[in-house]
């Protein structure tokens, strides 16, 4: 155990997974969304392959007993990504990334209706507060919706919490596929469905990057591929719930990278609601390790990770 190197392979993987939002958002506008949702995960597969390579962990990673399960979680990832793309291509990157904090309140809830675990007021409590914050984050958006044109930002709100709970829904999922499966299995067939169920999207059209896009595209699916094989080294060295709230500090990079790269600042409402949730899901997770509850399995795989 390191805990410091722990946090520091976090801090690195936030970093690295608003790198690939900020990548996305730059050419959302120009690309299908099923096209960017392809090469986010293609190009993933390259550090993925390397990395399970050279832990030895091939062919032990292709092996699998719950393949209906990696194919459930696989899909709604993937309608998670979709809907977090989209949200990109709408909102301003720090609001987008903020959306996307709702995913650890809903995966209480779920776990309690669906897994029936056992939450508590205290947990329900901080739940319900950080649902309001994001009431408050949804607000400076909702007030504006046009259908016509590229700014859209109530579409952008819809997407991103469509998103956020589809990511509550794959956390899921990966708590009963780690009940069998390694964790190679989960990070890989999960980067292969969406890679697939993206290409399928071809049919529906796509357009041919030009050679500074194509260099992006690239970019955006190895610091995917990068980011979470970071997430995962940052588990192995630090306990979860030391290291998981330093999720959190994807807010710093992305209202850093909005500011300088997309002259994007976000509304007051944005920043209170965020603070709010940042707050709620940090006492949930405090809470999860007294009461023991916090897997560190689950969290290697980092299934919040849609995009």
């Amino acid at each position: 155990m390191s805990p410091l190197l722990g946090i520091t392979l976090k801090l690195i993987s936030a970093l690295s997974f608003t790198l690939m939002s900020a990548g996305i958002k730059a050419i959302a506008a120009r690309y299908p969304t099923g096209e960017l949702v392809f090469v986010r995960s293609f190009f993933a597969l390259i550090p993925l392959l390397l990395w399970l390579g050279w832990r030895g962990e091939i062919p032990a990673a292709l092996m699998t007993k719950n393949l209906r399960g990696h194919f459930k979680r696989g899909v709604i990832g993937s309608t998670g990504m979709f809907c977090g793309f989209v949200a990109l291509s709408f909102l301003p990157l720090p609001d987008a990334v903020a959306l996307g904090y709702a995913a650890p309140l809903a995966v209480v809830v779920l776990a309690a209706l669906v897994l029936k675990e056992r939450v508590r007021i205290y947990r329900w409590s901080a739940v319900t507060i950080g649902f309001i914050g994001v009431l408050i984050m949804l607000s400076p958006h909702l007030g504006s919706f046009q259908i016509a044109g590229s700014n859209a930002p109530a579409i952008g709100a819809a997407f991103g919490l469509a998103g956020a709970c589809c990511s509550a829904f794959a956390s899921i999922e990966v708590r009963q596929l780690t009940m069998t499966e390694r964790t190679g299995a989960i990070v890989f067939y999960f980067t292969l469905m969406t890679t697939t169920l993206g290409l399928f999207t071809i049919l529906l059209g796509w357009r041919m990057p030009d050679l500074q896009d194509a260099a992006l595209m690239v970019a955006i699916g190895i610091l995917g591929g990068l980011g979470q094989i970071f997430l995962v080294q940052a588990y192995r060295y630090g306990d979860a719930s030391l290291i998981a709230p330093f999720e959190y500090s994807t807010m710093l990079w992305a209202v850093t990278i909005g500011w300088f790269v997309f002259g994007d600042w976000p509304a007051s409402a944005v920043l209170i609601g965020a603070a709010i949730v940042i707050a709620s899901g940090i006492y949930v997770i405090l809470r999860e390790k007294q009461l023991g509850l916090l897997k560190r399995e689950t969290r290697e795989v980092g299934p919040t990770r849609a995009t």
